[in-house]
Order: C-alpha cells, then structure tokens, then sequence
C-alpha cells in the first residue's frame, strides 16, 4: 500500500502532492501503517525536481506530524491503558513497552515527548504514554512542535544537499542512522538543559486529573 502511495505521490504535482502528504501523516494518527520518514524523505527528494516547493512542504508536514501525533495522544489520554488491549494494537505496541514508555515520561517528563521525534520506532508508544499518564496538550503540541520544527526542516535540506544521492537519508541505510544518532544526543543535551533551566524549582512532571 505504501509503495502504490509514492508512486502516486510522484505523478503528482502541486497542491494535490501537498494534500497527499497531508493526508497520510494525519491517516497515520488513525493508524495508517505508513512509515513517516521514507514518506518525508522521498517527498523531500521530490522538491528536486520542482513537484514541490521546500519551505511549503515544510509546513504541510509540520501540520501533519502535529495532527498525527496529537491524535495517538489524544487515544492514550482516552483511553488509555485500555487501547491495546485490542490485538491488533497489543502487538504494535505490548504491554511492556507501553509501561517502560510510562516510566520513561515520568523520569524525564515532557523532555520525552521533543526527544521521541528523533527516535523512530518508539515515537507512538512515547506519545500514546504521554496520553495515558494525562499530560496537558499543551506540553504535547509545544515539545512535538519544537521537535518537528527541527527534523523537518533538517531532512528537507539535507535531501536537497545531497542531491542525487537522497536514498542515503532513508532510514535503513547505516549513514542515516548515525545522523539521526547525533542529531538526538546534540538535541538531547540542549532540550534537556532547557527543560531544566525552565522547570527548575516547579515540579518537572505535571498531570491533570
């Protein structure tokens, strides 16, 4: 399904690639199993090649990681604990990560939720813990928003940089996953030194009952 998706993706041209890519990152948040990354790579790839513009793109996936995010936390805050306890969902996420998740949040507070952006593979058990321990929203859009306004960018520009050679981004390939390594200890480091430097003398972890 994702292949036929970027393959349409590439017949396109102008606003209808827009609302195509608008339209998976959001149908991701309903459970799309849409790969999120490759889709912004290739769509990257394709400002190349004049199919889209970068700084409009940059924009329309920014909307739709906030959407889509926000929405698996919306689901966790919800329901809950509750929401994989359907098979299908039990086996994307277990039990288990979806409690070490929960611990996570309540070591590192909202700083998980910016770090998680960078971290594929964990982003929805991060956001649907951050959910389900109630977490104001607005820590969900302000700390994903931050975050998304760093990758995205980031990936669109360094696809434009390497030009021909943009499949070097895509996640599976071992240069990318060193980027995307020091991106998020750099990241790390100063979102924590921020966060603290903010919290610091009010309660790092907040949850509304």
């Amino acid at each position: 399904m994702f292949e036929s998706l970027m393959a349409f993706l590439h017949s396109l041209q102008g606003w209808p690639a827009y609302a195509l890519v608008f339209g998976i990152l959001v149908g991701s948040g309903f459970g799309l199993p849409m790969n999120e990354d490759i889709l912004l790579v290739t769509a990257a790839a394709l400002t190349l090649s004049g199919v889209m513009a970068p700084w409009p793109l940059i924009a329309v996936a920014w909307c739709g990681l906030l959407i889509a995010d926000g929405l698996v936390f919306h689901w966790g805050r919800v329901f809950g604990a509750r929401l994989i306890e359907h098979r299908w969902l039990a086996h994307a996420i277990p039990p288990r990560r979806l409690a070490a998740m929960q611990a996570f949040m309540l070591r590192t507070g909202p700083a998980a939720i910016f770090l998680a952006r960078f971290m594929p593979g964990v982003r929805s058990a991060v956001y649907l813990a951050a959910g389900s321990l109630r977490l104001p929203y607005r820590q969900q859009f302000l700390y994903d928003g931050l975050a998304a306004a760093v990758e995205v960018p980031l990936l669109v520009f360094a696809v434009r940089y390497v030009g021909g050679n943009w499949q070097a981004l895509l996640p599976r390939s071992p240069w990318a996953q060193g980027l995307v390594l020091a991106a998020v200890v750099l990241l790390g480091a100063v979102a924590a030194w921020a966060i603290r430097r903010r919290l610091r003398g009010s309660p790092r972890f907040q949850c509304n009952k």
